[in-house]
């Protein structure tokens, strides 16, 4: 009997890689093949949008269908952490899908903070689907040009 078997290019050089990075003593890009990692990987990754004005940064999430209760932001040794989870809708018996590209379950994001933005004072708000994260800049001295005389 002649089994047939499809070949994933995409799986082997995931696979590969995988290879590789334990054998540098990094971690593996994915949990996969049946294999426990200490390393968990987001189901999906919103798009975010940083941008900064004379006041401040602000980062932009996409979350569409998120509500405010499921989305978790902090603050910890100058890394912004956005993350949450974005639940599947239920299944509809009556209804037959045709295609489905929209992402659910849980993700995170990190961002190491500028050294001019204020962490004890970042806010958040969220509506309509966009998470916007606050940073407020503290004024910075500046850098003051000091002759040193050589001997």
């Amino acid at each position: 009997m002649n089994t047939l078997i499809t070949w994933n290019q995409l799986r082997d050089m995931e696979e590969s890689q995988n290879r590789f990075n334990r054998f540098l003593g990094g971690f593996p890009n994915r949990i996969g093949g049946g294999e426990t990692h200490s390393l968990t990987v987001a189901d999906w990754s919103p798009e975010v949008d940083i941008s900064e004005d004379d006041r401040g940064y602000l980062l932009k999430a996409d979350l569409p269908e998120m509500k405010k209760d499921d989305v978790r932001v902090t603050v910890e040794d100058g890394v912004l952490c956005v993350s949450g989870e974005r639940k599947s809708e239920k299944e509809d018996q009556k209804r037959k899908f045709h295609r489905v590209e929209r992402s659910f379950g849980n993700f995170r994001r990190s961002f190491t903070l500028p050294d001019d933005a204020d962490s004890m004072k970042v806010t958040a708000e969220f509506r309509d689907g966009v998470l916007k994260v606050h940073l407020p800049t503290t004024a910075r001295p500046k850098s003051k040009a000091i002759e040193v005389k050589v001997a």
